[in-house]
């Protein structure tokens, strides 16, 4: 029998309820970009739960049928020929659009269905994570959630590269909001140990952080550039003490009295070790917004996601 008659008679693939697949793409371009982004066959065939034999295969008909090679070896796995990596990015967009076709299809007759990739602030985390897969788990069981956390600047990165579908980041003032759903304001609080008395009032007026030693995020960040911004409008001179990339580190440093931190605190001080007061005159705050990719195809399923997402954050905030 021909390899052609072979795989004609091949079982079509299925889904988890055993439900032949819906594909509108060759797989064989699926397979490719895995083993692209994989840099090893075998790496690819554990993603895929194939075997090795089965995705070697499917490159070398695409090669044969491209006319060029399309990986070259190396003593770690392989890597793109310069061929392959102009057509990747067009191709992870075809397939991508091909998904969300697929996905809305068989959502059309019933529950959405499918893949949503959600990235939060770790302030979101315990507000919205538990909250929102129970509630998708309840509403929407075709729908799976894979749910990441990171700071602000990660997840943006993520959601440009189309490594997540939506995201909840900040921004830093009303004049970078775009056409995202706004889910919170949140203010900048001066943060130290606890006991200070610079904190005790509950408030501070932003031209008392003046000569303070603080501890901020490195250049470039979002925040470290919005406090230059700011001393240089009132004349201020903030002293960084020390440098820490992450809320957590700077936490730590402020609990133990060797720098202030700036930050917002949606859920209360997340520490009995530190003190906050709200910064004002004038007030500062943050937008919590919901980001979409714009590399990643919306689907129903994101959609419903997104919708639930906003829900949730308008019933916290009121209740």
């Amino acid at each position: 029998m021909s390899a052609k008659a072979r795989r004609s008679h091949a079982p079509p693939a299925t889904d988890r309820e055993g439900v032949p697949a819906l594909s509108v793409v060759d797989h064989r371009w699926k397979v490719l970009l895995c083993v692209a982004e994989a840099g090893s066959l075998s790496k690819a065939a554990l993603v895929l739960a194939k075997p090795q034999s089965m995705v070697s295969r499917a490159v070398a008909q695409l090669e044969r049928e491209c006319g060029e090679r399309l990986f070259v070896r190396t003593g770690r796995g392989v890597l793109p020929t310069e061929f392959a990596t102009q057509m990747l990015p067009r191709l992870a967009r075809l397939l991508g659009d091909a998904d969300a076709l697929v996905e809305d299809m068989r959502s059309a007759r019933g529950q959405p269905l499918g893949d949503v990739r959600l990235g939060l602030l770790p302030s979101a985390v315990r507000r919205l994570a538990g909250p929102l897969a129970l509630a998708v788990r309840e509403r929407w069981p075709g729908v799976r959630l894979h749910l990441v956390e990171g700071a602000s600047a990660t997840l943006e990165e993520q959601l440009r590269e189309g490594r997540l579908d939506i995201a909840v980041v900040l921004r830093e003032d009303a004049a970078s909001l775009r056409d995202e759903r706004l889910l919170a304001r949140v203010p900048l609080h001066l943060i130290g140990p606890h006991g200070d008395a610079l904190l005790a009032g509950g408030q501070i007026a932003l031209a008392r952080l003046s000569g303070l030693p603080l501890v901020l995020p490195a250049r470039p960040h979002l925040l470290r550039a919005r406090l230059d911004r700011l001393a240089t409008e009132h004349g201020l001179q903030l002293q960084v003490a020390s440098e820490a990339d992450s809320v957590q580190l700077q936490y730590e440093v402020a609990a133990v009295g060797a720098g202030y931190a700036i930050a917002s605190l949606g859920a209360g001080v997340p520490d009995g070790r530190l003190a906050a007061a709200r910064i004002v005159q004038p007030e500062l705050e943050r937008f919590v917004v919901l980001a979409e990719s714009p590399r990643r195809p919306h689907t129903r399923a994101t959609r419903e996601v997104m919708a639930l997402v906003c829900e949730l954050a308008v019933a916290q905030d009121t209740g």
